[in-house]
């Protein structure tokens, strides 16, 4: 950066002047180095002292041209101070400018409260989709972090409604709810949900019997880390090549397989088509494991005869590029089928 560049050698010209002054008194006048050093300092600084001691006509010429010398390099060192102030501040202004427009264009996009643990694991999992995210955090060290990783964050409280809107939840898609505190989650979720009444919201649960406080707060769903870890350890050991084909099926997409949901739009060609004659498994050789109808119910292993709705949503087994092909076709983008 050239202002700190610029800076660096003001300030070794000024060490160098400095030094060069003591020098050049003990030298042409004889002085010890207290006395010379002395005389240098208040010569740099223009304070107007009188002389340590007589000056000889050598000690003279040599005062004048370190005043004239000193005195730019001391202009010099504050123009770089300055021109670096100034152009943090400006570079800061632009920054946060790019950043709040970026999150005005968001739309359909998720909010992460909370950048710990569990919030961070939430958002390098986004990062490698990609989705559309944006991070709420008030600690101001973890901001400057997110800005590094050039991550979208809000730097605020969640609890408060003017950080909320200005995370766009009023265009958002869903809200996720990590922080540490039950207390912040549950007021966090009431905020939410009373700002945006469609909003997903997925909460954290951290003590034992809070996911009904966190369900009357407006939450749509519960998790406790802690029980999904203990679920899954068990499993490991029980079930460990279950455990094995779900790694591979909710893995990265750079991973053969993955396991994803697709909801039907209502002018997809996919309506009102049975599974046979829809054939997805014959154009794209995805596997339909569920269907999760609008009315809530869940049909694991569908029959071929089985007619797909509207809304309906389809747990499907696959290749990426292939689902990537069927989500048009579901979204109504396609009718390829």
């Amino acid at each position: 950066m050239r202002p700190v560049r610029n800076l660096r050698v003001s300030l070794l010209i000024l060490v160098l002047t400095l030094g060069l002054g003591t020098a050049g008194y003990i030298v042409l006048e004889g002085w010890d180095f207290l006395d010379a050093l002395y005389m240098t300092v208040i010569t740099l600084a223009t304070v107007g002292y009188k002389e340590v001691h007589d000056l000889s006509t050598n000690g003279k010429i040599f005062t004048i041209g370190l005043i004239l010398f000193g005195v730019a390099a001391i202009a010099y060192a504050f123009g770089s101070l300055l021109q670096l102030m100034v152009e943090g501040q400006i570079l800061r202004i632009l920054g946060r400018r790019k950043l709040e427009k970026r999150i005005n264009q968001l739309e359909g996009h998720y909010i992460v409260c909370g950048y710990g643990r569990i919030g961070t694991l939430v958002s390098q999992e986004f990062l490698s989709r990609p989705v559309a995210f944006i991070v709420v955090e008030r600690d101001p060290v973890i901001c400057e972090r997110l800005a590094k990783e050039k991550i979208l964050f809000v730097q605020g409280d969640a609890t408060d409604d003017d950080t909320l809107i200005q995370a766009g939840i009023l265009r958002a898609k869903g809200l996720i709810t990590a922080v540490t505190s039950e207390s912040a989650n549950v007021y966090i979720t009431l905020t939410a949900r009373g700002l945006n009444p469609d909003l997903f919201i997925l909460a954290r649960s951290v003590e034992e019997g809070s996911e009904i406080k966190l369900k009357r707060a407006g939450a749509t769903k519960v998790i406790s880390p802690y029980r999904i870890g203990a679920n899954r350890m068990a499993w490991a050991v029980l079930r460990p090549s279950v455990v094995d084909f779900i790694d591979i099926a909710i893995g990265s997409e750079s991973l053969e397989l993955q396991l994803e949901e697709i909801r039907v739009a209502p002018n997809s060609s996919l309506v009102a088509r049975t599974l046979i004659s829809a054939g997805i498994r014959r154009a794209w050789g995805i596997m339909i494991i569920a269907i999760k109808k609008s009315s809530g119910a869940m049909l694991f292993n569908p029959e071929s005869s089985t007619t797909i709705d509207a809304e309906d949503i389809l747990i499907i087994l696959g290749k990426p590029p292939d689902i990537r092909n069927l989500e048009k076709v579901a979204c109504g983008e396609s009718s390829d089928a």
